[in-house]
């Protein structure tokens, strides 16, 4: 198999990936996110058999990459209060005005989160988003729906 150099895959989608990263792990885990992808996508790149469809491999090793992310962010949260009896120093800059959706959007469960963000912010048909995360065209609907349902539960609180 004749594979482009590695060089131009990631030209043609480091922004997108990146920008998935930021909206499914937030944008302070999502530059050590993004190197852990095109990291593990190097390394995994020449041994790669199928180069049709580099993008949704590109976003399925990003898609494994944030469930990652938020397993340690689950276990980092149970230190974090045991810890909890200090002061919170409040922090200088404000978030931008969106932050509560991309907050309650991370809080959703990792294939209705990857669903929604491939669905929302790359455009992409359901068929894509079922090869991403692994499941039927039906499925990725059904993610996507179920998705957005709790989405609108968080803003009609």
């Amino acid at each position: 198999m004749n594979l482009p150099p590695f060089e131009a895959v990631l030209r043609d989608n480091a922004l997108d990936v990146r920008r998935y990263l930021v909206a499914g792990v937030g944008p302070q885990e999502a530059d050590d996110c993004f190197q852990d992808v095109m990291l593990s996508a190097l390394n995994a790149y020449p041994a790669l058999r199928d180069a049709t469809n580099l993008r949704g491999w590109l976003f399925t090793i990003a898609y494994r990459k944030t469930i990652d992310v938020h397993r340690r962010g689950a276990r980092r949260r149970v230190l974090v209060a045991a810890a909890a009896a200090e002061p919170e120093v409040p922090v200088a800059h404000p978030s931008p005005p969106d932050d509560e959706l991309w907050v309650a959007v991370r809080e959703l469960p990792p294939k209705q989160r990857a669903a929604v963000l491939h669905r929302f912010l790359h455009d992409l048909p359901y068929r894509e988003i079922a090869a991403i995360i692994g499941c039927s065209e039906a499925a990725a609907r059904q993610n996507v729906r179920a998705g957005l349902a709790a989405l609108r539960e968080v803003y009609q609180r």
